[in-house]
């Protein structure tokens, strides 16, 4: 994680000054070569699948599906700015979707209770995320696996291996099922948490420190900033935003059950680092993620629409992987090369 340093690669006033029109163009082209792509593949699904990709029910179904991976994509984001990585968003889903709805049914809470629970309880876990590895010094990769894995192994216990079901109020069903403007309301929690995130991220002391740190974290220490607090602090903010999808999950399931969950880990990793090679290539960033997510929606509704297998979507998301960390990669050794 530590690859993923905080300056970018983006093109400074310096370096453009002084170059055509042509050599400007293409030296943005890998900023936005990501977000460029993303509207290209919208253009060719749309003139290959007119009767059905660009439509308004297509695109509830893309906000409906993708906006809780989105939500996961930007809690594991925030620790991979500070040079950690938090696999809980993956595992906690599973627990926490299932929590949202027998607290209702089998405790009989109401669900502004229950829904306040369970984001208390994933604050909890990503606080106990942050002591194993800022205290207890362990890998942030070995840690969250195995905090993950205990929650899912909860999740089985609670469970017994069977469906939570239970009549649940509307008010709770209304948490996903809600239509704004023709859109599910998901989407637009999607938009309110993607704004504030990008706020704090780019423009406060915050953000900066995370960053910092995620650059190197000596170099932080030696410079006044209390890395332990902050890095133990963007695992709380990771566990509160998984746990607010998990509600949303729940809301839009109305079921719990174990093997729901597991598929949001990978595409959330895949759309946080897509994350880092577009927009601000070199490092993550908020608008980044979302464009790799939306990338990751659009190439997949558009395949499956062609009459792709079960399996397409898994592939698509490893490969997509496998590809976005190699470009980050590549993108952080051209800017050791360049800085010697």
């Amino acid at each position: 994680m530590q690859s993923l340093e905080s300056s970018a690669l983006e093109p400074t006033k310096a370096e453009l000054k002084g170059l055509g029109l042509g050599k400007r163009l293409m030296r943005f082209l890998p900023v936005y070569g990501l977000v460029i792509l993303t509207f290209l593949l919208i253009g060719l699904f749309s003139i290959l699948l007119p009767n059905t990709f660009p439509t308004m029910l297509n695109l509830r179904a893309i906000v409906s599906d993708k906006a809780i991976i989105a939500l996961l994509s930007l809690g594991a984001m925030i620790p991979m700015a500070a040079g950690r990585i938090d696999l809980t968003v993956g595992y906690g889903i599973v627990l926490w979707h299932i929590l949202a709805i027998s607290l209702q049914t089998m405790f009989g809470l109401p669900w502004p209770l229950a829904v306040m629970l369970v984001l208390v309880l994933g604050g909890i876990t990503g606080f106990l995320n942050g002591l194993l590895v800022e205290v207890a010094k362990i890998d942030s990769f070995i840690a969250t696996l195995g905090t993950g894995t205990v929650l899912y192994a909860l999740a089985l216990w609670h469970t017994g291996g069977r469906q939570m079901v239970g009549v649940l109020p509307d008010g709770f069903y209304g948490l996903s099922t809600t239509f704004v403007f023709g859109l599910p309301i998901t989407g637009f929690y999607l938009l309110a948490i993607t704004i504030v995130m990008w706020l704090v991220l780019e423009y406060t002391p915050v953000g900066r420190y995370l960053y910092a740190i995620g650059a190197n974290q000596r170099a932080a220490q030696l410079n006044g900033i209390p890395t332990r607090k902050y890095v133990i602090g963007a695992f709380v903010a990771s566990g509160t935003l998984t746990a607010l999808a998990g509600v949303l999950l729940a809301a839009k399931l109305r079921i719990g059950q174990a093997s729901v969950g597991l598929e949001f880990l990978l595409p959330a990793l895949v759309g946080a680092f897509l994350g880092s090679t577009t927009i601000k290539p070199g490092r993550v960033n908020v608008w980044g993620t979302i464009v790799g997510v939306a990338i990751l929606a659009v190439g997949i509704s558009g395949i499956q629409q062609f009459g792709g297998s079960f399996w397409v979507e898994p592939l698509f998301n490893g490969v997509t992987l496998l590809i976005a960390i190699g470009i980050a990669g590549y993108a952080q050794r051209r800017k050791g090369a360049e800085k010697r």
